[in-house]
């Protein structure tokens, strides 16, 4: 008997018996289904914060200076000096000041509106967000103090749908200036979101709410060079205050690579703990399997007094327990694709963010693999008792 009458013979068995097979089968398609979808979240996951931390930007330095009773300090020229000093591995520069007196527009209290002062290079250089109308902040606005600020997208759609330029924002009782409006950046205007944001030159918001400046967003020249470049940064600090604790320096990208990190350890485990399904359906094939052998102990009593060998016999056992086990595995990853969509469709449905659930072409290959190779390992204890029977005594076998 060669190799193709063996699985189709396989092939005859399986389908002789519909719902037996079906069920021995089941925990090899819960098994696949559950790994597929566990892998496809931590993609979908992955890729989402990918994009949360890139829009924020993964070439971004934030250095926060706390001095720590250090009679030694730095101010905004230090930083930009730094920068102007290593222009290898930083770029751009810009100091930041939170505002948390409150803005009005009308009547209107802006509660969750992002309230900032930076600097001219911060919003299209740093954060690269285009000018829709109007212009950006520039140097002048820094050096004289000027109450101006630009707007983001949803500010100026809400409160300013016939036009933003030049109208005015109340921000701690005094008037600012609408200079530009920001293109959207965002993936939908909404409150709080990205685009709901006004901002003023530093040295305005500093003066308004009488902060220090000691918070700085730097950006690096090569992403790949980050960890050198805060690793330089970090050094002239100490030069300076003698202390690691009088600062503390934070990388986007290494704060994106610990994420991702933490999350595919947590989509590993959850995807072994799902793997056991696959085991058990593993042990359902064995089980199947010996009642088949016992069920044609005849049938092998034949053969083997045909001439059949050893062999022949293991080997359409384990063919059989593997096509079983490789139909469940199609049945599995066309379920994890079903799966995988309605996951993606409820994400964006109740969670209202666009996070899409998409296995991975590797898990699905090692997904299938893996099944086949259960159904080997799993039916060459069942094959090796076919292939063991005694052909007298399975002729006699009633």
């Amino acid at each position: 008997m060669n190799i193709i009458e063996s699985f189709q013979m396989a092939w005859r068995s399986v389908f002789s018996n519909k719902m037996r097979s079906f069920l021995t089968m089941l925990g090899i398609i819960i098994g696949i289904a559950a790994v597929m979808v566990i892998v496809g979240l931590g993609n979908g996951m992955e890729r989402y914060m990918t994009d949360q931390f890139r829009s924020v930007g993964t070439n971004i330095l934030t250095v926060n200076v706390y001095g720590r009773g250090s009679t030694r300090s730095i101010d905004d020229e230090w930083m930009y000096q730094l920068a102007a000093d290593h222009p290898d591995l930083l770029d751009q520069v810009t100091p930041m000041v939170n505002i948390y007196v409150p803005a009005k527009i009308g009547t209107e209290n802006l509660t969750r509106t992002t309230l900032g002062g930076v600097s001219e290079s911060y919003l299209t250089k740093v954060r690269s967000f285009t000018v829709a109308q109007g212009r950006e902040l520039q140097y002048i606005d820094i050096a004289q103090r000027l109450k101006v600020c630009v707007i983001g997208a949803y500010v100026a759609q809400v409160y300013f749908p016939n036009g933003a330029v030049g109208e005015t924002i109340r921000i701690g009782g005094n008037k600012y200036t609408v200079v530009g409006v920001m293109a959207q950046s965002g993936e939908k205007l909404e409150e709080g979101g990205e685009d709901d944001m006004i901002y003023v030159p530093y040295t305005t918001a500093a003066r308004l709410t009488g902060a220090a400046l000691n918070q700085y967003a730097v950006t690096v020249v090569d992403e790949s060079r980050a960890s050198e470049a805060k690793k330089l940064i970090e050094t002239e600090l100490e030069e300076v205050f003698g202390s690691d604790g009088a600062y503390y320096v934070q990388s986007m990208s290494e704060m994106l690579d610990a994420m991702t990190g933490m999350i595919n350890v947590l989509i590993t485990i959850l995807a072994a703990i799902a793997a056991i399904s696959l085991v058990v359906g593993g042990i359902g094939i064995m089980n199947i399997m010996l009642v088949s052998v016992t069920e044609r102990t005849r049938e092998i009593g034949i053969r083997k007094a045909l001439g059949a060998k050893e062999r022949t016999i293991m080997g359409q056992f384990v063919i059989e327990a593997a096509v079983t086990s490789a139909i469940g595995g199609v049945i599995g990853i066309l379920v994890g694709y079903g799966l995988s969509m309605i996951a993606t469709q409820l994400i964006v449905v109740l969670m209202q963010e666009n996070m899409s659930v998409t296995p991975s072409n590797a898990s699905i290959a090692m997904a299938f693999g893996v099944s086949a190779f259960i159904g080997i390992l799993f039916g060459f204890l069942p094959a090796r008792k076919a292939a063991r029977l005694n052909p007298i005594d399975a002729l006699r076998y009633e």
